[in-house]
């Protein structure tokens, strides 16, 4: 009996847990670190603020965890990003639309809001470093996987890494006002260029 009710109650703490979570992640996305508090992430994720506290003791472990987060999201988001690949030039122009439309979305806003805070924030550098570490070596493996790049070749590692900087650099631009129209007319530029560089 004791098991039974056990298994409901965590379950219903592992819903909470990532319904915080995820309002944290949409809260940093919309109004930045500095409007994203505890109570402002409990009240969007339908949970008291003792209920919030309780998996979070404190603000740092709400977007601690938040930033681990939005690190495995960032990372799956990138992986399902590449399912059917076409053959060719039309490959190498869908890699790096998708990888440019991953960078204009969400969860690249929301970590944005990160790397400003941590820029200012030593604790938070401390743990946003490491995390943004791991999400650009499986970024570019992944699209050095994506694209069929042979890194052997000279030039072809930093044609690669160029186009993951160049994504960024659309996102960033995308944060104000929306880029769309500019940032596809200027991905597929950059997949020809490259995929001249890859063969």
């Amino acid at each position: 009996m004791g098991d039974t009710a056990r298994e409901p109650r965590q379950d219903r703490s592992r819903v909470t847990r990532q319904r915080l979570l995820a309002a944290a992640v949409d809260c940093l996305a919309e109004v930045g670190w500095t409007g994203s508090t505890v109570s402002v992430v409990a009240e969007r994720a339908g949970v008291s603020r003792g209920a919030a506290q309780h998996h979070f003791p404190t603000r740092e472990d709400l977007f601690t965890a938040a930033i681990e987060y939005v690190t495995e999201q960032r990372v799956t988001h990138i992986r399902s990003g590449f399912p059917d690949l076409p053959a060719g030039r039309d490959r190498t122009e869908f890699v790096v639309h998708t990888i440019g439309e991953m960078y204009a979305g969400k969860l690249f806003r929301a970590a944005l809001h990160l790397w400003v805070a941590a820029a200012s924030d030593n604790q938070l550098r401390k743990r946003v470093v490491p995390l943004e570490a791991r999400v650009g070596r499986e970024t570019h493996r992944l699209a050095v996987e994506a694209l069929g790049a042979d890194e052997s070749r000279p030039g072809v590692r930093e044609a690669v890494q160029a186009t993951l900087d160049l994504a960024r650099g659309l996102g960033l631009a995308n944060l104000l006002t929306d880029d769309t129209r500019r940032r596809r007319r200027v991905l597929a530029e950059w997949a020809a260029v490259l995929d001249t560089a890859l063969s």
